[in-house]
């Protein structure tokens, strides 16, 4: 494992903790895309299919079953917590997230690697996740004002995949037969849906005000 790696998944453990100090905290998950988070959970169930076949290291266990326990608790709260799914914004998240699912797994059919049981699900987690955001960013510019929690929960889930790339860039340098092409570009096009998110951030960072997404 090497630096960037290590970078990209503690930004990533860093978002999920952020949201769901954000959910427990504040009793609400205002702001959050329930399409989105169910995205995820899909992306970890269909990428961790090896989580009883292949041993790498304890590692990389721990950090699979953290992602799935926690992207599926996230949905379960805010599905069946009477509390929470009363804070739900449900009006404005109205993304029409099947549609991705339906083109992740029909790429993932034309453009994989290995057609394998296990290779094919790999490519839709990868495609998937490089569009799950999409609901996310939809809701917070439906909303308008986005509160810091929220902000800083995707700041972190976009950090992560940016050091990603990183770490695909020196394994492509460092390693003789590094073939992961596709999540190079999916990463690529997962980071570059940031942008947006990214200037916006830093402008109300820079003058010390509250985070606005214009619609």
């Amino acid at each position: 494992m090497n630096i960037f790696r290590f970078a990209g998944d503690v930004t990533h453990l860093i978002s999920i903790l952020v949201l769901l100090l954000k959910i427990y905290a504040t009793k609400s998950c205002s702001g959050i895309s329930l399409k989105t988070q169910e995205l995820y959970a899909l992306v970890f169930l269909a990428r961790y299919l090896d989580l009883f076949t292949d041993f790498v290291s304890l590692y990389n266990i721990v950090m699979k079953v953290v992602f799935i326990v926690s992207s599926v608790a996230i949905v379960w709260c805010m599905r069946v917590d009477r509390v929470m799914r009363r804070s739900y914004d449900k009006d404005l998240d109205t993304f029409r997230h099947h549609f991705l699912i339906l083109t992740s797994f029909l790429l993932a059919l034309l453009v994989h690697e290995k057609f394998t049981f296990q290779e094919i699900f790999w490519a839709v987690s990868i495609y998937l996740e490089a569009l799950a955001i999409l609901p996310q960013l939809v809701l917070l510019q439906r909303s308008g004002n986005v509160d810091n929690l929220t902000g800083q929960y995707v700041l972190f889930l976009g950090a992560y995949r940016a050091f990603y790339i990183l770490n695909w860039i020196y394994r492509y340098f460092t390693e003789q037969h590094f073939t992961r092409w596709i999540a190079c570009v999916s990463g690529i096009v997962q980071t570059a849906l940031y942008a947006d998110f990214f200037y916006y951030y830093f402008i109300s960072w820079k003058n010390n005000a509250k985070l606005q997404i214009p619609a």
